[in-house]
């Protein structure tokens, strides 16, 4: 219960006129400087919000004196950046990708460009360092679907492969088992005659014999492919698909056709240049 106002006698701090259980309340003022700075943070919020997008409303908010946007301010940035890198992109454009290779500065902002462009685009499939993973190939190693000098991956990633793109890479393997080319018996002959291409099973006749026929036209006799039909490598043991017995049995009975997006109709061509520059860079190029 509210007591009479004294003097405390340790302290020398007058009292509220509280008490519980005996422990008088002091009322010891607050520091003058900490009561100062209270005050000017409100002066400040009062006046940040008059200059700046503060206060919301039922359809938008205030604008603030300054007329202050970070919208306004990210597109002036990212304008500012685009007219700095306006020079570099430009040539690009207007360079070949033999002449940029001999450029070091704008070879070195292709590159920085191609990774960039590649985190944004690429690494979904390809991975992050370009690894691959099943079904997405490997653009680190040196086994190329496709061919794998510059001004081809730049073809394979301006048009792709497999779409509805008319100049697409296009390639066809027949679903031997599904569409009853090859019983299931023959399938698995042949898989083993893949198999043996890497030292890794023992071909059978028959399995030679439906090579052979089947296979030849497409992969060469020596099972080594050939990139103009897009035809994999089957003797070096690099598998898209995986190269186990099961991978490969399935591969020939039910075939694989995988798609990959033509960049052509989504990124502009200085753009397509930096990406297989970057690509090319990562090892594998030839």
């Amino acid at each position: 219960m509210p007591t009479k106002i004294e003097k405390d006698t340790v302290s020398g701090q007058d009292t509220t006129g509280h008490e519980w259980d005996g422990v008088k309340e002091l009322n010891t003022p607050l520091p003058t400087w900490w009561v100062y700075t209270f005050y000017a943070t409100i002066a400040f919020a009062v006046v940040y919000c008059a200059l700046y997008p503060s206060w919301p409303w039922l359809t938008g908010h205030t604008q603030g004196l300054l007329g202050y946007s970070s919208r306004t301010e990210l597109t002036v940035a990212l304008a500012d950046q685009t007219k700095a890198r306006s020079k570099f992109v430009d040539k690009i454009r207007a360079t070949s990708l033999a002449d940029i290779r001999k450029d070091p500065e704008l070879f070195n902002f292709a590159l920085a460009g191609g990774r960039s462009a590649f985190q944004t685009n690429c690494l979904q499939c390809h991975g992050a360092g370009g690894a691959g993973s099943t079904g997405f190939p490997n653009l680190v190693d040196d086994d190329w679907i496709w061919g794998g000098n510059i001004d081809q991956i730049y073809a394979t990633i301006d048009h792709g492969i497999r779409n509805a793109d008319d100049k697409s890479r296009q390639s066809l393997m027949p679903r031997f088992g599904v569409d009853g080319l090859l019983t299931a018996a023959q399938v698995a002959a042949v898989t083993d005659y893949v198999l043996s291409l890497s030292g890794r099973a023992k071909a059978t006749p028959e399995g030679a014999k439906i090579w052979q026929e089947q296979c030849v036209a497409c992969h060469k006799a020596d099972g080594t492919g050939n990139q103009e039909l897009g035809a994999p490598n089957l003797a070096d043991g690099i598998w898209l698909y995986g190269g186990d017995r099961d991978s490969l049995y399935r591969t020939i009975f039910y075939a694989r056709n995988g798609s990959m997006p033509a960049w052509g109709t989504r990124l502009d061509d200085a753009t397509m240049k930096m990406l297989a520059i970057y690509v090319h860079s990562l090892g594998g190029g030839r």
